[in-house]
């Protein structure tokens, strides 16, 4: 387990690694010793290629309650460049993990609020605990939404919904957001995060290399035509098939056993 300060980088099984929000008092919040520890943790998993998943959730009974916003309160003077400045320097370092190249798994244990709900957005996967409340009240708060959440959302969910969201400022719970299509699947909490970090390992006992492929194949809405995903898939999928991790795939389908891929 590697020491951050408010996060937790743990690895719980071969290609897994989870990084827990912890920061419990405050619901998660993200604060200033978080968000550099986020940014190094990140650093140090897009540099490490043994990993094939992350899986992102919090300590306690929150995912996350979003950007710790009190000095923005507290500098009324703030002008509007400094505000700026500070604001897409914090988008930045949390959307960070959108450079990993793996599948990113949010596992919503709780309330995602806010930034915090971004962060779940800007994952590949999201799943939530019953009872997990998400939303986006940043103009309840007389704010403009942030952290690309007028573009992450509306990719998510589809425009409709992301106005609806955006502009009421409603928060939703888990049975909802699975209906919005704003989570893939909800569990009994009980389970839950063992249930994700199987589901985690399940992604990651597949070929890393079209795992990686795939993750990026579907990035930001997918592709822009059908001509630009053919053009895509003719060359991701020749790729693929000229790995030793096909063959190991094949041999194993033909011996009915679980195949050993190795990334090559």
């Amino acid at each position: 387990m590697s020491e951050h300060s408010h996060l937790r980088l743990e690895r719980p099984s071969d290609g897994v690694a989870v990084l827990t929000l912890d920061n419990p008092d405050q619901r998660n919040a993200m604060s200033d010793q978080m968000t550099a520890s986020w940014v190094a943790a990140v650093d140090e998993l897009a540099a490490d290629r043994s990993v094939r998943v992350v899986v992102v959730t919090g300590e306690g009974s929150a995912f996350c309650s979003g950007g710790n916003t009190s000095w923005i309160a507290s500098e009324p003077d703030a002008t509007v460049d400094q505000l700026r400045t500070r604001m897409i320097a914090f988008y930045r370092a949390w959307l960070s993990i959108r450079k990993l190249e793996v599948p990113t798994i949010a596992a919503v244990n709780g309330p995602a609020i806010g930034a915090g709900l971004c962060l779940a957005l800007a994952c590949d996967l999201r799943y939530a605990a019953t009872g997990a409340r998400l939303g986006a009240p940043f103009v309840k708060l007389g704010m403009h939404p942030g952290m690309a959440a007028t573009f992450l959302l509306p990719n998510v969910v589809g425009a409709a919904h992301a106005r609806d969201l955006l502009l009421t400022g409603r928060v939703v719970d888990a049975d909802e957001a699975l209906r919005l299509g704003l989570v893939s699947r909800v569990v009994d909490p009980a389970s839950f995060l063992d249930d994700v970090l199987g589901t985690a390992a399940g992604i990651a006992a597949t070929a890393p290399i079209p795992s990686k492929l795939t993750t990026l194949a579907l990035r930001d809405g997918g592709h822009a035509d059908l001509e630009s995903c053919l053009q895509w898939e003719a060359m991701a999928q020749p790729i693929t098939l000229a790995t030793a991790d096909l063959q190991e795939g094949i041999r194993a389908a033909q011996e009915k056993r679980p195949p050993t891929f190795r990334g090559v």
